[in-house]
């Protein structure tokens, strides 16, 4: 994955609110009721306030799927804190099977998965397919093989837990790009 091919890829991706649009009304309902249940702590907003360096994270998704149901919308909120630094899209997994070729989870075709760049476009890192925190629940809550449908919002506890592991995410590549040499150089600081 170059930074050509992932610049295209970004340039085909939908913004969240269309990538939204995409779904059925039901879809839609269920991925606003998280998106209004998830909320940035004042330390979290904080955090994200410190940030200097601009950032790609495009989204393989699904609109269907319960877990982009239950992270997407965090996501959003995420990028949404730090306008014009973090620039979030989505693209639907399904019709983009060349790029989730590319990006299988132990064999399999997962959703959501996170590619997160430099403003350039350079590849910084993947994550996904679920948080720990997320993984922890479901596995608390099943340990079977069905796949949780999103049919409502997670517990508070759960959210703000898988929340804060996305936050994490983004904070370790907004750290890797402040601390790039070649982005220090561009930047001279």
């Amino acid at each position: 994955m170059n930074a050509s091919y992932l610049s295209e890829k970004f340039s085909q991706a939908f913004p969240y609110v269309a990538y939204l649009a995409t779904g059925t009304p039901e879809q839609q309902r269920r991925w606003n009721q998280v998106y209004d249940a998830a909320n940035l702590t004042t330390a979290q907003l904080q955090l994200l306030s410190g940030f200097s360096r601009s950032m790609k994270v495009l989204i393989l998704s699904g609109i269907w799927c319960g877990d982009c149901v239950q992270q997407c919308p965090m996501l959003e909120k995420i990028a949404e804190s730090r306008p014009g630094l973090i620039d979030l899209r989505l693209l639907d997994r399904d019709a983009n099977r060349d790029l989730t070729e590319q990006l299988r989870i132990n064999g399999g075709d997962r959703v959501p998965v996170a590619i997160f760049m430099a403003e350039d476009f350079e590849f910084c890192s993947t994550f996904g397919d679920r948080t720990l925190n997320r993984y922890r629940a479901i596995a608390r809550a099943q340990l079977g093989a069905s796949c949780p449908i999103g049919i409502s919002a997670p517990p508070a506890d759960e959210l703000a837990a898988t929340l804060q592991d996305w936050l994490n995410e983004f904070e370790r590549i907004q750290l890797m790009l402040r601390l790039s040499a070649r982005l220090r150089k561009k930047y001279g600081d």
